[in-house]
């Protein structure tokens, strides 16, 4: 793997049949691919080292055995540049890399391999000679653009520059006192091995190298000025494991690669067991310990295949196990490592119970029960369940399934009973799988039997055997209906009731597990080769699945969450992957029913305990830390009152001595200023003097100046004239010369290319002559053959020699046209030369007007200079008035300081009362501030009880509502039975029992003050009520007299027709009917007065007067219970509503 130095490019190397190079595009949001390189037909297996060039535009990498071949690619455009090989198959090929400031050179390393290549002319060759036996060379670092540092096996740091060794460092450590204690445990005649010292990487940054020095240390190498170049100041190890069994086999770990971060500010060690290790430069750097150690990047990882992977539903946790000894707990939403426990022994399954506090794993001798405590795995039971390869807690807890072999045994985790036990595997179970409603299990094993089993019966409910096929995982749909099996035999299969439904081939991959989402819309299956397959459901018939490349090794487990957001995979590379399943839109996928994740954990009472007693010493030192600055605040507060009296002492001492230094700067300035007038008398007398000599100087000088300009302009003149007539001269000799050498050379030219035309005449006329001699000879006999042959090869050479001349001729008659070229150009370099020189006199001349109008400038300059000078003199003048002002000005503000001091003294004072009082109003703000807070603290716990209360006040009001509304309908279905007046009475006697109970009256009798207070409160809030329910029952009694004269009016009319219709019944009838006919009459009249006998009677006035009073009289009676209940409101307590007792 290698990265651009842009930070852009990330190339990865991966290993198959057919080794191939895939260059990924990091600033792209998902990382697209950008190239996939292979080294063409040539068979290449993987690529040992990668490495972009500088520009990375340029990638090389170094093939594995047996061929050790370098590739050279502009990788954009899918070009190899060049391929060298680079060993021969018994040295191997560890690192290269690029120049850091040249994409052409590059530096091979590997076992007795140091080489440089240089690419040019589209090959690599080698710029070095390998003379020096440099060993087994497992790392190298370019340290500038010639050095490159070499670390061997045996410790030895090599600095090569220019392929020559130029300096030779031991990175064997100093004995320290860890170490000597380590020596005295060891035998004394006991040699050291240098391969303790291997360096295995190396890794350069501005101030020097870091390199990997043996297992699990790192040391620091600095620039120095003298002759070893390099200084080791920092050695750096990897720390002690605390949750591990050895603490100390961590630090055996070898460190694989090293990198620094594009600041240069952070260490990164990854090492042969996949773990990442940190360390900050800027740390060491405040430190001055030799000695420090690294800290993990993230969290440690296993260094193992994964054996068993878990996850649970009341918490985002997943438990795995591997055969590297350890048990460790992952938040796969944060990503984090919760806990992690090593053990003695190799872990081969586990579970985790759905309430995420206890986990089952499962070892080669026992199956051991652990709580997971809050920062530990602590085992709270022991089964005697030998080589458990499978467990599996049931989706409600209450049972676990443990595989021993070819038998399954059921536990109750209530009990630890084994209750039950199931055989009929011939073979080991490779996978068990619980029903949604843990009625059924599943399980499926090497004997190519899936069998469905009957927890509650212990029977076989259903199998399946194909004994061509080993299975490896099996899994349910979400109605346990269909079960879904995969194995050795490369297909997917679709089992109901015994029978295999569908069967999708994988194309020659064995699929090792298969899991189905809680929705029941997708598979997912886990290949031989570390590939994950999603695969729709219902299946398909042809090949229609989606594949992702996740893993290197072959996918042992493989589990989805409850909320079918998230999919774990596990491999044999140690790796546990989690992936977000999205639909096609890219969107993640809903889950209606499913409800928060708990946040509870378990503690032993012993870490509860502990962990108060620190809680306790942590307030107590607390406490004590505040004691100390407070002592501390109040001696700063001494020190700063005894320095601000030192500093007015001070003060007042430098206003004192400014004063003596301002009289005696005054006294200096009147000296000054005498010696200051003289100074300027003397300098304007040598001012008139010097003027008067330069004027007449430059006068001189102007005057020789004007004559030698003339001379040299009329010089110049006569040299332009005969210049321009030898040029001419010059151009119309040359001119001639080359006609006539042209008309000679163009002469020589035909005459030699009608000697070619003559020649190749001759070449074909013999090369007729010699088609007709090969054709007679070959009607000649075989007794010829020798004689024509000799003659032949005679007539060949002859005709060789001839087109050699004739090629020798050639080549003198270019040679000829060569060398008349050349003195054509040189001709035309004499005539560029005659106008170089003509440019140059040209020059001078201009150089020279230049000269003139310098001395112009100057002569004008000098002029400037003299008024300048008359005017420093005036401003001289102004400066020494301006001076006595400063004078009187001085003294005036020294009177003024003076009175300043005064006040400034009076303010500090002041100041130093308000900061005592502000200290005690301080104090006294702290103390209210304490006191707030302890009362807001008190009133948010009277909120809290308070809105407890009044969430439970809400609740029986709506409580008391319901009851409300179910009274008024019982009592509008009892206004019904009004007429009849036994159900009445038995609907009242319901409602009472419904309503009423016994122990209301006794909780009526018990009541406290408290209650009765509160149930006045009731009672006139109740009574308003009863008043607004008055209102309502009037409008109520109202409505209902009308529908009431409506109503007995329409029975009055039909009381009539039935009047009428049974005296025409009784005419109609005759007395010749038999008896059963006169019953049947009978049994109809009797049902007819029994439904309507007084209005048969009476007239439908009287009719319609009775059931108005019967209904009067009903609304009355119901009016005094309202009133009855209100009474009976103000003495009940207002947690319940119900009817008083009533005595019928």
């Amino acid at each position: 793997m290698a990265i651009s130095p842009n930070r852009r490019y990330l190339a990865v190397s991966e290993m198959g049949d057919k080794g191939t190079i895939t260059v990924y595009d990091l600033k792209h949001e998902q990382h697209q691919k950008k190239k996939v390189l292979s080294a063409g037909d040539f068979p290449m297996q993987e690529f040992v080292s990668l490495a972009f060039s500088p520009d990375s535009k340029y990638l090389i990498g170094q093939s594995g055995a047996p061929d050790w071949t370098l590739y050279y690619w502009m990788w954009e455009k899918h070009k190899v540049m060049a391929s060298v090989k680079t060993s021969i198959t018994t040295s191997p090929v560890y690192q290269v890399s690029f120049n850091p400031q040249n994409n052409t050179q590059i530096c091979v390393s590997g076992r007795g391999v140091f080489k440089l290549y240089h690419y040019a002319e589209g090959a690599l060759k080698q710029s070095n000679s390998q003379k020096l036996d440099v060993g087994n060379v497992l790392s190298h670092a370019w340290l500038s653009d010639k050095q490159v540092i070499l670390g061997t096996e045996t410790g030895r740091l090599l600095m090569m520059e220019g392929g020559d060794l130029r300096c030779e460092m031991s990175v064997a450590p100093k004995p320290t006192t860890r170490d000597s204690h380590r020596s005295q445990k060891k035998h004394v005649d006991e040699p050291v091995s240098d391969a303790l010292y291997r360096i295995s990487a190396i890794a350069t940054y501005v101030k020097g190298f870091a390199c990997a020095t043996g297992p699990g240390t790192v040391c620091l190498f600095e620039k120095t000025e003298g002759k070893e170049r390099y200084r080791k100041t920092r050695v750096i190890r990897i720390p002690q494991d605390q949750c591990s069994n050895d603490p100390s086999n961590a630090e055996q770990q070898e460190i694989a690669t090293l990198c620094f971060s594009p600041s240069e500010e952070i260490l990164i060690a990854s090492t042969d067991r996949g773990q990442l290790y940190s360390f900050t430069l800027s740390s060491a750097e405040m430190s001055k310990e030799e000695l420090v150690h690294f800290e993990l990047l993230s969290h440690s990882f296993h260094s193992g295949p994964i054996t068993g992977l878990s996850i649970c539903i009341r918490k985002p946790l997943v438990a795995t196990c591997s055969l590297d000894r350890s048990v460790r707990i992952w938040n796969y939403e944060t990503n984090d490592l919760e806990l992690y426990k090593e053990f003695n022994e190799e872990a081969y399954s586990i579970a985790l119970h759905p309430s995420g506090l206890y986990v089952l794993v499962g070892f080669s001798d026992k199956l051991l029960l652990m709580n997971l405590l809050i920062d530990d795995i602590q085992t709270f039971r022991e089964f005697n369940v030998h080589k458990c390869r499978e467990v599996a807690f049931s989706h409600g807890g209450h049972m676990f399934a443990a595989a021993n072999g070819n038998v399954i045994h059921l536990f109750s985790t209530t009990t630890f009973e084994n209750t039950q036990t199931l055989q009929g595997h011939r073979g080991k179970v490779r996978a068990i799988e619980w029903s949604k409603d843990d009625s059924r299990l599943v399980s499926c094993g090497m004997d190519g039997a899936v069998y469905e089993w009957n927890t509650l019966t212990s029977k076989r409910e259903s199998d399946s055997v194909l004994k061509s096929c080993s299975y490896t995982g099996v899994t349910l749909s979400p109605d346990s209906k269909t079960v879904f099996a995969v194995g050795t035999d490369c297909t997917l299969k679709e089992i109901t009731d015994s029978q295999i439904l569908r069967e999708m081939q994988s194309h020659g991959v064995p699929y090792t597990n298969v899991v189905m989402s809680r929705s029941g819309r997708m598979l997912f299956a886990g290949t031989s080769t570390g590939t994950i397959r999603a695969i729709k459901y219902p299946l398909p018939v042809q090949k229609d699945w989606v594949e992702y490349q996740a893993h290197a090794a072959p996918v042992t487990k493989m589990a989805i969450t409850h909320d079918d957001q998230f999919l774990l995979t596990s491999s044999e590379d140690g790796c546990l992957l989690v992936w977000k399943i999205n639909d096609m839109e890219g969107r993640g996928l809903k889950w209606d029913t499913w409800a928060c994740y708990t946040k509870e954990v378990l503690i032993t009472k012993s870490d509860l305990e502990e962990k108060k007693q620190v809680i306790l010493e942590l307030k107590m030192k607390v406490e004590n830390v505040k004691r100390e600055n407070q002592c501390q605040l109040q001696l700063q507060d001494k020190n700063n009152n005894d320095k601000i009296k030192k500093l007015t002492q001070n003060f007042i001492q430098e206003v004192e001595s400014l004063k003596t230094k301002n009289q005696v700067l005054r006294r200096e300035m009147e000296k000054q200023a005498l010696t200051h007038e003289e100074a300027t008398a003397e300098l304007m007398e040598k001012h008139s003097k010097e003027l008067q000599d330069l004027e007449s100087s430059k006068m001189k000088m102007f005057i020789r100046v004007y004559e030698q300009n003339y001379d040299q302009q009329v010089k110049s003149q006569h040299m332009e004239a005969d210049f321009m007539k030898q040029l001419h001269l010059m151009e119309h000799s040359k001119t001639k010369v080359l006609e006539e050498m042209t008309g000679h050379y163009e002469a020589k030219l035909q005459e030699k290319l009608q000697m070619l035309k003559q020649c190749q005449e001759e070449l074909r006329q013999k090369e007729c002559q010699f088609m007709d001699f090969k054709k007679t000879v070959e009607e000649d006999a075989d007794s010829e053959i020798m004689q024509i042959r000799s003659t032949y090869e005679t007539l060949i050479q002859d005709m060789k020699d001839t087109n050699l001349k004739l090629k020798t001729d050639i080549g003198i008659i270019k040679a000829k046209v060569g060398s008349l070229q050349k003195k054509v150009t040189e001709g035309m370099e004499d005539i560029d030369n005659l106008q170089t020189d003509n440019q140059k006199l040209q020059e001078v001349i201009t150089f020279r007007d230049k000269d003139i109008l310098i001395l112009e400038t100057k002569i004008q300059e000098r002029d400037e200079t003299i008024k300048q000078k008359e005017k420093c003199i005036g401003e001289l003048k102004n400066k020494i008035q301006s001076l006595d002002q400063l004078k009187y000005v001085l003294e005036y503000k020294i009177k003024e300081l003076k009175e300043q001091i005064e006040p400034t003294q009076k303010a500090i004072r002041d100041m130093k009362e308000q900061k005592q009082e502000m200290d005690v109003e301080l104090r006294s703000f702290n103390k209210r501030n304490y006191h707030l807070k302890l009362d807001v603290t008190a009133l948010n716990l009277k909120l809290k009880t308070m809105e407890k209360e009044m969430k439970k006040e809400k609740q029986r009001v709506r409580d008391l509502q319901a009851e409300v509304k179910r009274f008024k309908t019982d009592l509008h279905n009892c206004v019904g039975f009004i007429q009849e007046p036994r159900k009445l009475k038995h609907t009242i006697q319901e409602m009472y029992h419904k309503y009423v109970q016994l122990s209301d009256v006794v909780e009526i009798e018990g009541m406290d003050a408290d209650v009765q207070r509160e149930s006045v409160c009731q009672r006139e809030h109740m009574e308003i009520n009863v008043a607004m329910l008055k209102k309502q029952l009037a409008k109520d009694s109202e409505n209902h007299r009308a529908q009431n004269t409506k109503s007995v009016q329409e029975n009055s009319s039909l009381i009539q027709e039935i009047n009428n219709l049974r005296c025409e019944l009784k005419l109609v009838q005759t007395p010749l009917h038999d008896k059963k006919a006169t019953t049947e009459l009978n049994r109809k009249k009797q049902s007819c007065t029994e439904l309507r006998a007084v209005p048969a009677v009476d007239s439908p006035s009287a009719v319609t007067k009775t059931i108005f009073d019967l209904r009067y009289g009903g609304i009355q009676h119901l009016r005094q219970e309202i009133k009855a209940q209100g009474h009976s409101h103000t003495r009940r307590s207002p947690h319940r509503y119900r009817l008083p007792v009533l005595t019928l």
